[in-house]
């Protein structure tokens, strides 16, 4: 059980990071000052306390009292580092949710992490068209694979992230892994399909 609450702790403080990125970009900046290396500091409230009427706000959220830094939960700050990486992430997947974005991701963590070559980079591309034409939403009905690299089931995934039904990069990232780890290419993964129909 312990397992399954580390589990949703990642994705719920990537969603709180979106809402705080959304939240500051709606702030008038000329107030804002941003260090990056540092805590992001905005200007302090107003001295006027709160009408009694307004509920009260989730600790959560709250920006913390003293020294205006961003709160993540009882004792959790988000430093302007962490926030780059948490925009950046979210680009990505915004990004993956098209086709040619999805390959433009696929291509990036290759070439950050596995070092293929353009011709394993091609057959990763005629694989996954084959299989799910680079959409994260694909399902075959028949089988019940799903998602980019049309995995089954798709809670294989899980080994990534939870969040795999809704977000292209986490279904890239396994994908990419399973390949690695099942057959060490793309190429290889390919004559697969190509000899049995599925890989």
């Amino acid at each position: 059980m312990q397992g399954m609450v580390k589990s949703f702790r990642k994705p719920l403080v990537v969603t709180v990071a979106a809402f705080a990125i959304t939240f500051l970009a709606s702030v008038n900046t000329t107030f804002a000052q941003v260090n990056f290396g540092s805590q992001v500091v905005l200007p302090d409230a107003p001295a006027t306390p709160a009408p009694a009427e307004v509920p009260a706000v989730d600790p959560t959220l709250a920006l913390a009292e003293n020294i205006g830094a961003i709160t993540l939960g009882v004792g959790h700050t988000m430093d302007a580092d962490e926030m780059a990486l948490v925009s950046a992430a979210a680009r990505q997947i915004q990004l993956a949710r098209t086709p040619d974005g999805a390959r433009q991701v696929a291509a990036d963590i290759v070439a950050s992490t596995y070092k293929w070559d353009a011709g394993q980079m091609s057959c990763l591309n005629t694989l996954w068209t084959n299989e799910s034409h680079w959409n994260y939403k694909a399902h075959n009905y028949n089988s019940g694979a799903v998602g980019i690299a049309q995995a089954l089931p798709g809670d294989k995934m899980d080994v990534v992230a939870t969040d795999w039904r809704t977000n292209p990069v986490t279904q890239i990232k396994w994908g990419i892994r399973y390949i690695f780890i099942r057959y060490g290419t793309p190429c290889r993964a390919l004559a697969q399909a190509r000899w049995s129909g599925y890989y």
